[in-house]
Parts: structure tokens; sequence; C-alpha cells
């Protein structure tokens, strides 16, 4: 392939969703007054709000991040006051990861926002072009072996 323009190139393309995305949550999330939540930590609380009470490395494997950015990440959420670190009762070398009070009541509100947020983004594309974007990020994603084949 070819880029002669930059929105011929797919990494531009997708550079630049994804940051427009990203600053749209944080002023939903700011204006719904939900503070404490970072776009950054939705893949970890939609994990922890499926199933909470998680040793950190299946968080981050459902998360799909790597040891060392859930560290910091964690850190920041636990600063937060969304979640909570204890070590594992079975396991003296792990942690287990727990929704705080906070952390378990800004769920509608930012499912609120992430939903008002794709809408905007996704208005006037039909299901079937969303959920073939979808499969093709999915794709890309086994490529670069962070997701395995179905």
């Amino acid at each position: 392939m070819k880029f002669d323009q930059p929105s011929e190139c797919p990494f531009f393309l997708i550079s630049r969703v994804t940051l427009q995305i990203t600053s749209a949550m944080k002023k939903g999330l700011s204006e719904s007054g939900v503070t404490a939540v970072r776009p950054a930590y939705l893949g970890v609380l939609l994990c922890l709000w499926q199933e909470d009470d998680r040793k950190v490395i299946d968080l981050g494997r459902c998360a799909r991040l790597e040891p060392s950015t859930m560290t910091g990440l964690l850190d920041r959420m636990e600063r937060d006051g969304l979640v909570s670190r204890a070590l594992d009762p079975h396991d003296r070398r792990a942690y287990r990861i727990c929704l705080t009070a906070t952390g378990k009541n800004v769920k509608a509100p930012v499912m609120a926002v992430t939903e008002t947020v794709v809408s905007k983004f996704f208005e006037g594309i039909s299901d079937d072009d969303l959920n073939h974007t979808m499969s093709i990020l999915q794709r890309v994603l086994i490529n670069l072996g962070e997701e395995s084949d179905p």
C-alpha cells in the first residue's frame, strides 16, 4: 500500500479516531460528574463490572493489558478510589482487585456516557458496517498477537 496523504493511511485514521473518541469520553465523564474515571480505565472497569474480585493477571488478560501497564493503571484507579487491592488468600504471590463502592456506583453514568459517545461517533453507520469494522479491528489485534483467533 502507498500512503501519499494522511487520509490514505490506516494508522493515521485510527490514531485520529482514537484521539477524538478519548477526548469526547473525557469531556462526557467530566460533564456527568464522574471525575474519578479516565477513559483508560474503561477496559478494566468493564471486566470488573462483569466479574468483580479478580486476580491481577486474570484482570489483565480480560482487559488485554500487559502486566507492566496494569500496575500503573491499577495504582491510579486505586488512588482515584475505584478499586482496592488485597493479597490473594490462596496465593500469597498474587493480588486480587475488587471494586470499591465508588467503582460500583459509577457504572451507570460511565455506561451512559460511553453509549452517548459511541452513538454520536458512529451515527449514520449501519449496524452491518459497524460489525464489519469491529471484525477488521479484531483481526488487526489477532495479527498483532493481542487476541487469539476464535
